[in-house]
């Protein structure tokens, strides 16, 4: 009798034991499996597809502090093309100053304003005059906040008689703001100026 009861009693040890195991191993099976499905989620968040000619295309997401010095560089560049591209064509000269004045503070106004106030657009205008600008490059101090760049540029400014080489050399700060579609990159040129801006050649034109 006694030996039925301590047998009945292993039994139960061992199926209890035997259980305990099986619950265990569920609870890391389950707990693996929840893990590998976030990690799956938050890739799969970061991986985007881009639809180029038809064909879908693999990019990855990044953090905005590892692409600083690239968007900003990208935000100097185009407010630049964008302020003094200019041609004889009252709405090319509008809808350039525009979107560039997007991507700047006040200070980039102020100096519009006086342009616009001294003529200089009318001139280009009046006298079919073409300004084109290439970036040679552009600098920028990511240490601190708000980010420093200085813009070294070549200007060409094309007129009836002649061809007119410049340096163009220009300074000021980025500081974060919200991105929207008139400023993709996020940032806002403050304190904008002019270092430089002289001839480096003449050219007549046949």
């Amino acid at each position: 009798m006694f030996t039925k009861m301590k047998n009945i009693d292993t039994a139960f040890r061992y199926v209890r034991g035997f259980t305990m195991l099986v619950i265990v191993g569920c609870i890391i099976v389950c707990c693996y499996t929840v893990y590998k499905s976030l990690r799956s989620v938050t890739l799969m968040q970061d991986k985007v597809y881009i639809l180029a000619n038809g064909k879908a295309l693999e990019a990855y997401a990044s953090d905005r502090k590892d692409n600083v010095p690239i968007e900003a560089r990208d935000h100097v560049k185009t407010f630049h093309k964008l302020f003094f591209t200019l041609d004889p064509d009252d709405k090319v000269i509008k809808t350039n100053t525009t979107k560039a004045l997007y991507l700047a503070d006040d200070s980039a106004k102020r100096i519009y304003d006086d342009l616009k106030e001294n003529g200089f657009y009318s001139g280009i205008i009046s006298g079919n005059i073409s300004q084109t600008i290439q970036i040679d490059s552009v600098t920028i101090d990511v240490k601190e906040y708000p980010y420093r760049f200085n813009c070294y540029a070549k200007q060409h400014i094309i007129r009836t008689t002649s061809i007119v080489n410049r340096n163009l050399i220009t300074s000021g700060s980025l500081r974060n703001v919200s991105r929207s579609d008139n400023n993709p990159h996020g940032f806002l040129i403050e304190r904008w100026e002019t270092i430089e801006n002289k001839d480096l050649s003449v050219e007549n034109r046949k």
